[in-house]
């Protein structure tokens, strides 16, 4: 709809208006406030540089904008009993959605000791961006939020996580122009061919164009409208417009676009749960067109300030010690004649309250904003009915995620009518070997279908984009509303969203310290098609990095597990799947891989986290002339192949082999809640004998986690140590001094007194390592008794 028809529009009363007005000026007061005043919240006395903080931080410029849009759909929800949920993409601004949930009182209702009063008003104040208080942006301490305000480029991701499955909830988002610029919000335009109307709930975005970044003008606002709209419906968007810096006529256009948007949203749903319709319908949006800083300073100093990049953060700096900032300053606050906006004991006056909806409706309020009140325990079946047999270790194959595969798709049989389980994952859930789930439910598509494409559903529950940004957002507004899920992905592609798990980390550190936030079901990641075989795809392919990554987080929030074969990773998966408010990391091979473990026998390992596996080592009860350690499938076979050549080769040695599945078992145990106690630690891995490690990953990883235990002088860890090629499996692991020939070599030369007495045996271990080089080269695959090995200890 043309812009100029809603700037005409006249759906408001002029009573609606001139409450929805007093709201929006009570928000603005509230905003500027915050990131100024100290005391004297309700201006009852002049001005005074004592009233003011001492360090004034925080984001006016995009405030009264996200101001604007609160107060609109405060208006909307109340009118139409609607059951919303609002992002809030623009970086910091946190001052207006505090502003609000104050307003609504459902901050006072979360933290009673800011009520809704003068007193309250006044603590609001103070505890802004002040030490002690809350953070600057829109923050897990904030009521009715799941996204943190740093994020930017990932709120539009997040809106349509939250409307999955959800079919009576409104996700509004609103995206800032700056945000607009990142990779990922690019990429989530997309989201709305995975959409069901049918069974998932309506996203609504708010692109708000206020001109300028920190410093720069942002590209969509600097574009011919012509221009925009041509990019917006490209993305499968209809844009409707809304433009001005005049309050009364930019609130009578907000709403008519806020009621032309819900219009059209209801009757799409409504044509495609009632009449079955299927095609792909383009989704309304709003683009809303304010000036940073509307309605703070118009000049400061004789330089423009409102509409320009010096309205980002506050707009008159040095307060306290300028009498004239301090004057425009109150000057400003007083615009708002917060007389009118507040009685004499600062609670809300009628009008101002008269657009806010009443109880879970309002958007501080909702439980959507809480999932963890709303999740229920998964349906998971027996392990049993999924566990591979193993009578002897080491002597049948299994491809562990195909496994894993079936227990995925018994969960979303079993979720299929209260739809609360996602798998998502990057193009890769058949490459991945899950695809059983899709026997159970298709992949979500809204787009064209061909005669060729298999399993594509208009209802499907497997989500599959080719940015692992979007999938990672999803997976988050998932969770964050209640729901579990899976991110299934190539190992080294997850690095991609290093930064958003990050932030997902730190929310739920934080949300675990808030009383009042209630569990969610943990985020967890399947790594597979990993380092060790991507011997196809190449150097690109190879790097098992995110576990360093992810292992530098909070403690209490991320887990680390390295399942050894398929009945491992069946119960690592289990467990990861029942817990609530972590952060786990699962790295699994989908390759054939070496059954070692019953079903059993796995649940006691996995529980255990790390520990001796009698059956593969020799020293028969007695004390170990050496360790063998492993962490990871691969690392696993080869200390186990090392294991039977020493067997072999050195009768007389006494190995112990130790298998880490929990790698922050390896952590002290002040440092992580796995993590053991020096006396389990050297119980272990002994005090003062050589210990050969073979991890999955970077090796300094383990010397990081054990450098204070009392042996830590003795580790020598084999691992990654990034060379990589297309070349064969084993030779991966023989380029990185990871394969079975090097370890015994290691061990001869680490174990006192072995040097000489086995001589022989080392110089066998090196020709059997030049003898490999040249039989690939040759011949392209492993040697024989490399690809035909079996344990037959």
């Amino acid at each position: 709809m043309p812009k100029a028809e809603h700037q005409d529009a006249t759906a408001l009363s002029d009573e609606e208006l001139r409450t929805l007005d007093a709201h929006w000026r009570a928000a603005n007061y509230l905003a500027a406030g915050q990131i100024y005043l100290m005391s004297n919240p309700l201006l009852t006395e002049p001005l005074k540089p004592e009233h003011i903080k001492p360090r004034l931080l925080g984001h006016w410029g995009t405030s009264p904008g996200l101001n604007l849009v609160y107060t609109h759909l405060n208006r909307v929800i109340r009118a139409r009993g609607l059951d919303a949920l609002c992002i809030w993409g623009p970086g910091h601004g946190g001052p207006s959605v505090l502003a609000n949930a104050w307003l609504e009182g459902s901050y006072s209702e979360t933290y009673p000791d800011v009520p809704r009063d003068g007193a309250g008003m006044a603590r609001l104040f103070r505890q802004f961006s002040f030490p002690g208080g809350v953070p600057s942006h829109v923050a897990p301490e904030t009521p009715g939020s799941i996204h943190e305000g740093g994020e930017l480029g990932y709120s539009l991701s997040h809106a349509y996580g939250a409307a999955l499955d959800n079919p009576d909830l409104l996700v509004a988002c609103v995206i800032g122009d700056g945000e607009a610029e990142t990779g990922p919000l690019a990429a989530s335009w997309h989201s709305n061919k995975f959409l069901d109307p049918v069974h998932d709930g309506a996203v609504l975005p708010i692109l708000h164009l206020n001109g300028y970044k920190i410093a720069n003008p942002t590209v969509l606002s600097r574009i011919p409208e012509s221009e925009l709209d041509d990019l917006l419906r490209g993305y499968g968007h209809d844009p409707i417009h809304v433009t001005g810096d005049d309050p009364l006529q930019v609130h009578r256009a907000m709403a008519a676009a806020m009621d032309d948007a819900l219009d059209r949203i209801a009757v799409m749903q409504q044509t495609a749960r009632e009449d079955g319709v299927t095609e792909r319908v383009h989704w309304p949006m709003i683009v809303l067109r304010t000036p940073k800083g509307w309605t703070g300073p118009a000049e400061v100093d004789g330089e423009p300030v409102e509409g320009t990049w010096r309205a980002h953060q506050v707009p008159l700096a040095g307060v306290r010690e300028n009498p004239a900032h301090l004057r425009q300053l109150e000057a400003w606050l007083r615009s708002y004649k917060p007389q009118e906006l507040f009685g004499p004991d600062g609670r809300p006056t009628a009008d101002v309250l008269a657009c806010v909806p009443r109880g879970a409706k309002r958007l501080g309020a909702t439980p959507y904003a809480n999932g963890g009140l709303l999740v229920h325990d998964l349906p998971l079946a027996p392990l049993d009915d999924f566990a591979v047999p193993v009578d002897k270790p080491g002597t049948t194959l299994h491809e562990p995620t195909r496994v894993l595969g079936d227990l995925l798709a018994r969960v979303m049989h079993d979720t299929a009518a209260r739809r609360d389980f996602r798998l998502v994952g990057p193009d890769e859930t058949a490459s991945n070997r899950l695809q059983a789930v899709l026997d159970v439910s298709g992949k979500a598509w809204q787009a064209a279908h061909l005669p060729v494409d298999e399993h594509l559903e208009h209802h499907g529950r497997v989500l599959e984009i080719l940015s692992e940004h979007t999938c990672q957002g999803w997976l988050e507004g998932y969770l964050l509303t209640g729901r579990h899920g899976l991110f299934s992905c190539y190992e080294a592609f997850v690095h991609i969203v290093d930064s958003m798990v990050n932030q997902h980390i730190k929310w739920l550190k934080t949300s675990r310290e808030l009383p009042w936030r209630a569990p969610i079901a943990s985020l967890n990641y399947l790594l597979t098609s990993h380092v060790w075989r991507q011997d196809h795809n190449g150097f690109s392919h190879q790097d098992p990095g995110f576990v360093d990554h992810v292992l530098n987080k909070s403690p209490e929030v991320v887990r680390v597990y390295l399942p050894p074969d398929a009945n491992t990773l069946l119960s690592v998966a289990d467990h990861a799947l029942r817990s609530r408010d972590y952060v786990n990391v699962i790295v699994a091979g989908k390759q054939p891989c070496f059954d070692w473990l019953s079903m059993d026998q796995a649940r006691a390992h996995c529980a255990r986290g790390a520990g001796i596996w009698e059956w593969a080592g020799t020293e028969n009860g007695g004390e170990p002339d050496v360790v063998l350690a492993c962490a990871g499938d691969v690392p696993t076979l080869e200390v186990l192949a090392a294991a039977q050549l020493l067997r072999r080769h050195l009768p007389g040695l006494a190995v112990r082999v130790v298998n880490v599945v929990d790698m922050t078992r390896l952590l002290p145990r002040e440092e992580h809640p796995h993590g053991m106690s020096d006396f389990e630690y050297d119980g272990l891995f002994t005090t003062d004998k050589p210990v050969i490690f073979a991890y999955h990953g970077y090796p300094w990883l383990i010397h990081r986690l054990a450098y204070r235990r009392t042996g830590h002088k003795n580790l020598h860890v084999r691992g990654y140590k990034e060379s990589g090629t297309t070349t064969t499996p084993f030779d991966m692991v023989v380029r990185n001094d990871l394969d079975r020939y090097r370890l015994v070599m290691d061990v001869i030369d680490r174990v006192p007194g072995l040097a000489v007495r086995a001589a022989a045996v080392r110089q066998r271990m090196a020709d059997a390592r030049t003898r490999h080089h040249a039989w690939i080269r040759e011949h392209g695959t492993d040697l024989p008794e490399v690809a035909d090995w079996t344990w037959d200890a």
